[in-house]
């Protein structure tokens, strides 16, 4: 999520639902390991929990951050962060907020003093939209990015879809990636990185890129992890912004429109996609693969016993 946002010196980043602050610690210490002026990042966070927000204070001056201003308080109700009597704008939000609540106060957000209902309002029984038209209202129209992890269901939802469409009519849109199950200790679902820019560059406008990264981990019983080697293979496609059978592809906003607004990775990414100039063996070539492998490990089983 980091290196999608891509942080420089003296950015503003904000993380309205910030928890122990993680997400705004890896911002910082990516700088500081690039051997930048990590100190010019002014890092803000809101966060509902009181022990919670303490412990990313904490936090923060464990690893030697004083840049900061981290806050108790609910993000739908009571956003703290406020300039010019509107929402603070940021260059960076970085998030990962509670997933599909129930309890939060529909009917303010339908006519909310802040203006962030630039899409709709979101359905009382699934908040993840509030959440979301939150994060573009606190952008700033020229530099603003985002990178938030949500679960599936906020790329198909039907209670979502005219939502999602005017988000897509928006072109703010910039890449949806699909990342595989267990990667979390609370929750062994799929998730998903949803990425916008206020301003996207010239030669994505219109488009948006789908990366189907489920299989970009390594599974270890029930815990999944992301490698060095998955992460750098889903950077490198999210920067190239090109087709890749069976793993990323490009898709015209007008097209997303016409399938019904959906942004469901796997209509547009299919796993048992195979890249056309892929050699490609008959079984007799496989199996005398197979039997010359067989014959070579014997060999090398026998020199071990004679040795």
């Amino acid at each position: 999520m980091t290196l999608i946002a891509d942080p420089h010196e003296g950015d503003s980043v904000y993380d309205p639902t910030c928890s122990s602050g993680g997400l705004l610690l890896n911002c910082a210490m990516m700088l500081k390991d690039q051997g930048k002026e990590y100190r010019t990042l002014r890092l803000f966070g809101q966060e509902i929990n009181l022990i919670t927000s303490g412990i990313a204070r904490m936090n923060m001056l464990l690893h030697g951050f004083e840049e900061f201003n981290i806050v108790r308080g609910n993000t739908l109700s009571n956003p703290i962060f406020m300039e010019y009597d509107e929402l603070q704008k940021f260059d960076i939000v970085l998030a990962n907020p509670p997933y599909s609540i129930k309890s939060w106060d529909q009917a303010a957000f339908t006519d909310d003093p802040y203006g962030r209902n630039i899409w709709g309002t979101p359905p009382q029984g699934c908040a993840d939209y509030a959440f979301q038209q939150h994060i573009m209202k606190s952008l700033k129209p020229d530099t603003g990015r985002c990178v938030v992890l949500w679960p599936h269901g906020i790329l198909f939802r039907d209670a979502e879809r005219d939502m999602r469409r005017k988000m897509i009519e928006s072109d703010c849109v910039d890449c949806v990636i699909g990342l595989g199950p267990n990667l979390f200790y609370n929750s062994p679902m799929e998730a998903c990185l949803l990425i916008c820019r206020t301003r996207k560059h010239e030669q994505r406008r219109g488009k948006i890129l789908f990366i189907n990264a489920v299989d970009e981990v390594r599974r270890d019983k029930t815990i999944s992890m992301l490698e060095e080697r998955h992460i750098d293979k889903i950077f490198k496609a999210y920067k190239e912004y090109k087709d890749i059978p069976g793993f990323a592809k490009v898709v015209s906003n007008e097209q997303i429109l016409e399938n019904g607004a959906t942004l469901n990775i796997s209509q547009y990414v299919s796993r048992l996609e195979v890249k056309d100039d892929a050699p490609k063996q008959t079984l007799e070539e496989l199996l005398e693969e197979w039997t010359g492998k067989r014959t070579e490990l014997y060999k090398g089983i026998s020199r071990i016993l004679e040795g």
